[in-house]
């Protein structure tokens, strides 16, 4: 439901866009759907039951309606040339009453407006929700240069150089000021020099040309950066495991059968490489040796140990919650103003912007492919339960990246369009309509291709895992 209403109000968006400038410049909408009517729609302001109710609309140049297939949108604009494009359509321009109307007689910068519209709405209601954001909830912020236990590294990344402790603050010179996992990755893969504060000094790790990149951060176990957060019990939920060998909240893991375990991120990797002994190992005498642990305890100030026996459940969970950076540190909060939250909406936008267009980089890699998601990807991002900020921070992450895809040159997007004005003015010629039209399916061809890839990583992220393949 929060998927469906978050791209019913972006595609009413990105289409009113175009809408808005074909209006005003004088140019006719033939059609103004939501979602797409193959075949059948939900409603059309061209009924008869609705034109019997409202005959105004009988005479309206525009028809409105919703389609029954919830992937995007359209605006029909006349005398535009995409893949709907037929002789009889040609034929009819030719023939139109009102040719003034027909978007194809409008000067260059008129339809460049008109197919740039959409983008732009995109970009700035994607502005607009940060600022919103900003003004309502404020903003809980993390000074990097506080987090006194550090960040803790994989063993790829102290290859690099690093060491468990170091709290990156600056990228070739960029510092960091506030603490933000996602700009951390991003600024330890494209980095060459990073600066980090060690032991209370600046030092300046410089990384080898091939170090990882961002795709590759993603899949590794354990990750490639965290912050380093003491592997400490906040709650034991009653009748599990933990409840059962008496783990008390506060209590400290520092050892798991003879390894040690001082953060939550080395505990994962104890249990990773469980999971991977299971994958192979796949007998019962197997699982129920994976599932009982030997765990050594401490009290919150270290002084006393215990060790324990626990059996895991069938889940392989004891059965607890963790502590997390706030366990450990003082968020700021910075509430503001109507006005101050323009320049902080603006500055969020952008960044994500920034950020996205950079990882477009990675799609053409073999990783990068297999991390393309459908519709069903976008929509496991949400949260079961709805959460107003969450909605609207996805929102705006989705707007600015419909604004990104749409504005790629490929025939069929907007881009595509955009590309052909820019050839028009260069070379003073409008493009062939059948070498147009032939670009478009040529373009609509790799849409295609790329959502069937999108459906089939999601197919094989979500669906093969519940049949156990």
């Amino acid at each position: 439901m929060q998927l469906i209403c978050c791209l019913s109000l972006l595609v009413l968006l990105h289409e009113g866009g175009h809408f808005g400038f074909a209006r005003l410049f004088g140019i006719r909408v033939e059609r103004f759907y939501m979602f797409f009517n193959w075949k059948f729609h939900l409603f059309s302001t061209r009924d008869k039951w609705f034109t019997k109710l409202f005959p105004r609309f009988k005479k309206n140049e525009t028809e409105y309606g919703i389609g029954w297939i919830p992937l995007g949108g359209y605006c029909e604009i006349a005398g535009m040339v995409d893949e709907t494009t037929t002789e009889e359509k040609r034929e009819a321009h030719k023939k139109d009453e009102h040719p003034e109307q027909l978007f194809m007689n409008h000067p260059i910068w008129h339809r460049f407006w008109v197919m740039f519209g959409g983008v732009l709405m995109n970009l700035i209601t994607a502005v607009v929700i940060y600022c919103a954001i900003a003004f309502t909830w404020g903003e809980n912020v993390l000074p990097i240069r506080d987090m006194k236990h550090g960040f803790q590294f994989n063993a790829e990344a102290q290859k690099q150089g690093f060491r468990n402790g170091d709290i990156p603050v600056a990228f070739d010179g960029k510092t960091i000021e506030y603490y933000d996992l996602a700009t951390i990755m991003r600024g330890l893969s494209d980095a060459t020099e990073v600066t980090v504060l060690r032991e209370g000094k600046e030092v300046i790790v410089t990384q080898r040309p091939d170090h990882m990149n961002l795709v590759e951060f993603q899949d590794m176990m354990p990750p490639y950066v965290m912050p380093y957060v003491p592997a400490c019990i906040d709650s034991v939920f009653e009748g599990t495991p933990a409840a059962e060998a008496g783990i008390k909240k506060g209590s400290m893991i520092v050892g798991i059968d003879g390894t040690d375990c001082a953060t939550w991120m080395d505990f994962d990797s104890i249990m990773l490489r469980r999971s991977e002994y299971l994958a192979v190992h796949t007998t019962p005498a197997d699982s129920a040796k994976m599932r009982t642990m030997q765990m050594v305890l401490a009290s919150a100030d270290k002084a006393e140990r215990d060790t324990i026996s626990l059996t895991l459940d069938k889940d392989y969970k004891m059965g607890v919650t963790r502590t997390s950076l706030a366990t450990d540190y003082t968020f700021q909060h910075i509430d503001y103003s109507l006005l101050s939250c323009i320049p902080a909406g603006f500055k969020t936008g952008w960044q994500t912007l920034a950020s996205y267009v950079t990882d477009l980089k990675y799609l053409f890699s073999k990783k990068g492919a297999e991390s393309v998601g459908s519709f069903v990807t976008i929509g496991s991002i949400f949260p079961e339960t709805w959460n107003w900020l969450r909605f609207w921070h996805l929102t705006a992450l989705i707007s600015i990246i419909l604004a990104v895809m749409n504005i790629l040159p490929i025939p069929g997007l907007d881009g595509g369009h955009i590309v052909m004005l820019m050839y028009e003015k260069v070379t003073g010629h409008e493009p062939n309509e059948r070498a147009q039209v032939i670009l478009q399916y040529i373009g609509m061809a790799f849409l295609i291709g790329l959502m069937l890839l999108a459906f089939g990583n999601d197919i094989r992220r979500f669906i093969l895992p519940l049949f156990g393949l």
